[in-house]
């Protein structure tokens, strides 16, 4: 039980946040209420003020109910290519969300009973290029004049699919809405003929801003130098008709593409969530590389509005403010995951912020009005190219706070191994490849990239904790080697290394080779942890602490657990309890953590990994915690399709 002095303190928390939430107008009035979108709230603060479980009864945990989507007898062979990254949210008495297979679903939040479900029907045959993925549906609600909100489909849930369509569903029933494009559907227009059916997808939650509907995209990579163009499209949330849409790909910045590359170059898509202030009219787009990811040849410039945050009036379309983390961006290091806006303080005053997390394990933040940055960014010289034809940026942008996140640079005293001959076999590896720190160019030779492309920060986000603007993070420490070889090679190292990424970057002269730098054992080479739960005072920019996250018990042979941490894909959740909650380990747990000092409370064994970020509520005097235990088929987790809900004993 609380004890009344908590009680107090807890009260006081809440009137300040709620003061803060008046004079700064900020986004999310969801963080007192339901987790109604992908991120909480449509700013993406993955926070819940719910307290009713907290660092004192957290220990007591057990599930309540477990539900499963059928996925793993109805399409055994299709989950090999999937992922079930989902969070759900809940409107009423409905918790929503979708499958890997773009199915919807409606479950009853107290017993977990299926209440109705909507198939799409897609094609299962299809190849998707980054797996069957759903990571999330969205929510409209009418006003008053747009649609009486008794009407049918007042209520809306939108889903991007896996095969480019774009679908409304009345929120209620899960009957598709007649009057939203084709009978309840539009599909996207691509604008160029695709390779293959799987080469374009939407994975991530459609944004709403107002009465609009904003998609972005994730797209094949490495396939080609003219891949489909990375469009972010808006669309009338009632009829489907199209509002406006933004190229990232500018035809009129020729100083940013020379040589007239713009026409000719793709990407630069938004696969991560999109964040929205909606009283601002402000939508906010994590922008990834241009392609072909590894050689920029054929791109010369720095690439704007590639690997950008790029702040868009929600309206039109217009680019009010960006910045550009990565200039000519040749390490796929795309912007992964959701902007999450928040309050901070400056100079006592708060300040309207969004902070954006970047696989180098980098903290940008700025202010999300005017595109200030809240923390000095410097421009730092970096390594250069030895790539004829490639003319790789001088200089990268580097906030002077928080610190990285992630180790930024390896050397061969970093090697490790479970055993001697583990270890002496990484460092022989490691030093056969190019390695100048940080932002190291693809080589013929092969370079080391630290981190590796899968972050640092992936599509997991952070999380913010108001009272105190603490941010939670999940970071990976792990290393990639990127190698270039000569085009004409492509088909014979294909055929000769079945068991790495070989891609050939067809409209370059070189073709490219990704590795995992691992032991012989399958662990990765670099010493541990290889993964990190972080909490950063964003007002300061000092970390606060560090934990290890994750063990090697699903991992390592014979069931042995090392507290290494793990590579993590998913992301945290904050309480107004004082925990963090989060799965994402390569070992089948999820876990609560002490926002005071990063001490592990509890984990509750799942069926398999829980690759996804948990959500809240509290429905009949009773909160609860969900989860998506799913796996990961590329990461070598055994697939699965549950849905599980925790809460404390009645």
């Amino acid at each position: 039980m609380q004890n009344s002095g908590r009680n107090t303190r807890l009260a006081g928390r809440a009137a300040r946040l709620l003061i803060r939430l008046a004079i700064a107008f900020v986004v999310p009035c969801s963080l007192a209420e339901d987790w109604s979108s992908y991120g909480s709230d449509p700013g993406g603060s993955q926070y819940s003020a719910l307290d009713q479980i907290n660092t004192t009864n957290v220990s007591e945990l057990e599930i309540a109910w477990h539900y499963r989507t059928g996925d793993k007898q109805a399409r055994p062979e299709a989950m090999k290519r999937s992922a079930f990254e989902v969070t759900p949210i809940i409107l009423d008495n409905q918790l929503i969300f979708c499958t890997q297979f773009n199915e919807v679903i409606s479950l009853d939040p107290v017993t977990g009973e299926e209440q109705w479900r909507f198939d799409p029907r897609i094609n299962l045959q299809q190849d998707p290029a980054n797996q069957f993925i759903c990571r999330g549906v969205s929510h409209w609600q009418a006003s008053d004049t747009s649609n009486p909100k008794n009407e049918f489909c007042a209520s809306r849930i939108f889903m991007g699919t896996n095969d480019r369509r774009l679908i409304a569903l009345d929120r209620p029933t899960g009957k598709l809405c007649p009057d939203f494009g084709d009978a309840g559907q539009v599909t996207l227009d691509t604008g160029m003929p695709l390779r293959w059916d799987g080469e374009f997808q939407i994975t991530s939650p459609p944004a709403i801003i107002n009465d609009i509907v904003i998609v972005g995209s994730a797209i094949g990579d490495n396939l080609r130098s003219d891949a489909p163009r990375g469009v972010v499209r808006a669309f009338n949330t009632i009829t489907g008709e199209p509002a406006w849409q933004f190229d990232p790909i500018p035809l009129d910045k020729p100083e940013s593409w020379k040589n007239n590359s713009a026409g000719r170059t793709g990407h630069a898509n938004v696969w991560a969530p999109i964040s929205v202030d909606s009283e601002k009219d402000l939508g906010f787009l994590p922008t990834s590389s241009p392609s072909p990811d590894f050689f920029g040849g054929e791109r010369p410039g720095d690439n704007r509005y590639a690997n950008s945050l790029v702040a868009i009036r929600g309206s039109t379309g217009e680019v009010v403010w960006h910045f550009q983390t990565i200039h000519h961006d040749v390490f796929d290091y795309d912007l992964p995951a959701q902007p999450t806006l928040t309050t901070l303080i400056r100079d006592g005053k708060d300040v309207p912020a969004v902070i954006q997390p970047t696989k180098t394990g980098l903290l940008f933040a700025f202010n999300r009005l005017t595109g200030e940055p809240l923390f000095e960014i410097e421009e730092i010289p970096v390594p250069q190219s030895d790539i004829l034809g490639e003319a790789t940026s001088p200089t990268q942008p580097i906030p002077v706070k928080p610190a990285p996140l992630s180790a930024t640079s390896v050397s061969e005293d970093d090697m490790w191994g479970l055993a001697l001959i583990d270890e002496w076999m990484c460092a022989r590896q490691f030093k056969k490849h190019r390695n100048d720190g940080m932002f190291t160019p693809p080589s013929l030779q092969g370079s080391i990239e630290m981190p590796f492309t899968g972050g640092g920060v992936n599509w997991g986000g952070i999380a913010v904790e108001p009272q105190e603007d603490l941010v939670l993070i999940n970071t990976n420490n792990a290393i990639h080697v990127i190698t270039l070889f000569p085009a004409e090679q492509f088909s014979s190292r294909r055929e000769q290394n079945l068991e790495s990424e070989i891609s050939p970057q067809e409209g370059t002269d070189f073709g490219m080779r990704r590795d995992l730098l691992l032991s012989p054992f399958g662990v990765p080479c670099n010493s541990p942890p290889w993964g990190v739960l972080s909490a950063v005072n964003m007002n300061t920019g000092e970390i606060k602490w560090q934990s290890t996250l994750g063990t090697t018990e699903d991992l390592a042979p014979l069931g042995i657990t090392l507290n290494t941490g793990t590579p993590n894909f998913g992301g945290p959740m904050v309480t107004g309890g004082g925990l963090a909650f989060i799965g994402a380990t390569m070992d089948y747990y999820i876990r609560a953590f002490d926002l005071t000092d990063g001490a592990e409370l509890w984990k509750g064994r799942l069926p398999t990994g829980g690759q996804a970020t948990p959500m809240t509520y509290q429905r009949d005097g009773r909160q609860f915690v969900v989860i998506a235990a799913g796996g990961h088929a590329r990461m070598g987790i055994p697939t699965g399709d549950s849905i599980i809900a925790y809460a404390l004993p009645r």
